[in-house]
């Protein structure tokens, strides 16, 4: 078993940019790296198998080969037209190796190792794991095989996506689990949250 962590460099202007007013370009960049890392510190901690991070646009940046270092990382391009396809290279990447993959992203400081270890004991009885999302989407993806259709169509990004997502498993027939709903970071509201519940110092540090 593989887990793969996604995340877009932290470049100023482009990533959080919901939170820009509040932050600024910098500080939205600089609490996207934080996610980052602490993504990728919880997936390590988890112990469940070699880690990946998949960057976009690509693996070229500074910020990408420091992580790969701190944190035993392989790093992976994303490729794809939309975040679906993307995610379904990274799976096919680990099919082709005969392996299951957990794949998570940046934005969701509440999910922990014991979430993934969760996630790892429910797929071998299962074909699939989501941990949904309160926002509408999800924060962890788990295959064990391919389900035909499952990324194809979505509306990313809305708050269709976990709904859209239970009907493309009904249609293929596939048996899922699903985690505990969990929220990530996107919005002010979002943010407030994280300091509220004591979690950006973590975040951040």
């Amino acid at each position: 078993m593989r887990i793969a962590v996604f995340a877009k460099a932290p470049v100023p202007g482009h990533v959080k940019t919901r939170l820009t007013a509040l932050l600024g370009a910098d500080g939205a960049a600089g609490l996207h790296a934080g996610l980052v890392r602490h993504a990728l510190a919880t997936a390590s901690m988890s112990n469940l198998g070699p880690l990946e991070l998949w960057c976009a646009p690509d693996e070229t940046h500074d910020f990408f080969a420091r992580c790969a270092r701190e944190f035993h990382a392989q790093l992976h391009r994303q490729e794809g037209t939309d975040l679906g396809a993307r995610m379904r290279r990274a799976f096919e990447a680990a099919w082709s190796r005969h392996e299951k993959l957990i794949l998570v992203g940046c934005d969701c400081p509440v999910l922990t190792a014991q979430h993934l270890a969760a996630a790892g004991a429910a797929l071998e009885a299962t074909d699939a794991v989501f941990a949904p999302a309160e926002d509408g989407g999800y924060v962890l993806v788990a295959l064990s095989h391919d389900i035909p259709g499952l990324f194809e169509g979505i509306e990313w990004g809305s708050a269709s996506v976990m709904a859209a997502t239970r009907e493309r498993l009904r249609a293929a027939g596939a048996r899922w689990h699903e985690l505990p709903v969990l929220w990530d970071v996107d919005r002010p509201a979002d943010y407030a949250r994280l300091q509220q519940e004591g979690l950006l110092e973590e975040v951040l540090s």
